[in-house]
């Protein structure tokens, strides 16, 4: 059996100002700094093999400094870009409420949270699941159906589609799953990677 803990990066200056991040590649707030470090200390006491992230700062810098905090400096991250947050591809950089009212805010809850419509020259969560999901089986999968415990840091949208595909969530009922930021969430897999427990630390 083993441990898989997951969990979104802290704050970042855009989550802050309230703007569709995606792809773009900002850094931690203060306060995403500050709920990094907490999120390590809520994981003191676990022990993890391997360590993954996006190719993006915010959860790398995020998965660095909970590690450090949790006393697990020593393992080296792996990084890929398949673990992104989702593309949102013309909503980048706009602000949310102004964009909620220039299209409406059904249309942008749907551009958010739907399974498989994706905003102008974005990503759906589809898609996003279409890449996640294939380097979970391919990377991370072996690594624990061989025992070891793993953590991954990564963004809403990527952990929305692992956790649809771990808890076999349907699309309707991943349409309201949100994830705060920096709360660690751990699963007991079984040896098939059935999910034996869950619960948010």
């Amino acid at each position: 059996m083993a441990q898989l803990l997951i969990f979104r990066h802290g704050q970042s200056a855009w989550n802050l100002e309230n703007k569709f991040t995606g792809w773009v590649d900002v850094d931690l707030s203060p306060k995403g700094i500050e709920e990094a470090r907490a999120a390590g200390e809520k994981i003191t006491g676990y022990k993890f093999d391997h360590a993954y992230s996006s190719a993006l700062i915010r959860a790398q810098k995020t998965l660095t400094i909970a590690l450090d905090a949790a006393g697990h400096a020593q393992i080296t991250p792996v990084y890929h870009q398949a673990l992104n947050e989702r593309m949102y591809g013309d909503l980048q950089g706009l602000d949310k409420a102004e964009t909620a009212k220039k299209y409406g805010d059904d249309q942008v809850k749907i551009w958010r949270r739907s399974y498989d419509i994706a905003p102008p020259n974005g990503e759906s969560l589809k898609d996003t699941a279409a890449r996640v999901i294939p380097y979970f089986e391919k990377e991370i999968a072996p690594k624990l159906k061989a025992g070891k415990n793993v953590i991954i840091t990564a963004h809403g949208n990527s952990l929305r589609a692992l956790i649809m595909y771990l808890e076999k969530l349907s699309p309707a009922q991943i349409l309201e799953f949100e994830i705060g930021t920096a709360q660690p969430r751990l699963y007991e897999l079984n040896e098939d990677l059935s999910v034996k427990s869950v619960k948010n630390l």
